[in-house]
């Protein structure tokens, strides 16, 4: 199995997870703010659906929180052991980055949602 069948492909590629081959989201900045959450109904590609029933994102809602804590963890890690900033710095430090990498751990975590439960499927885009 290469890296293009994996679903951190479609993961980090933000492409469709049954074919890998269509966008997810309709812009691919995650900073064009009037349109980062603006995602395509089907895959543009194999048609897949990606509003698969009301509400099916509130879930992704768990894997940011994962996100978010690993990477906090990480940061903190980081910021104390390796560049010897000491708690308070970091209580002004990481707040601010949690905002700037908001629309990236938002669209983030809608792709890890939806691909717990949409398989990839080679022959998708053949069709």
């Amino acid at each position: 199995m290469n890296f293009r069948e994996t679903k951190l492909y479609s993961i980090v590629k933000a492409k469709c997870p049954r074919c890998h081959e269509g966008d997810f989201y309709e812009t691919t900045n995650p900073y064009n703010l009037k349109k980062f959450d603006k995602m395509h109904k089907r895959c543009p590609v194999c048609g897949q659906d990606f509003e698969r029933e009301p509400g099916f994102y509130y879930g992704a809602t768990y894997a940011s929180y994962g996100m978010t804590v690993g990477f906090g963890i990480l940061t903190y890690l980081l910021s104390t052991l390796v560049f010897k900033i000491d708690d308070i710095h970091f209580l002004y430090f990481f707040p601010a980055l949690m905002v700037l990498l908001g629309p990236v751990f938002f669209r983030t975590s809608r792709l890890v949602w939806i691909n717990l439960f949409v398989k990839y499927d080679p022959a998708a885009n053949k069709s």
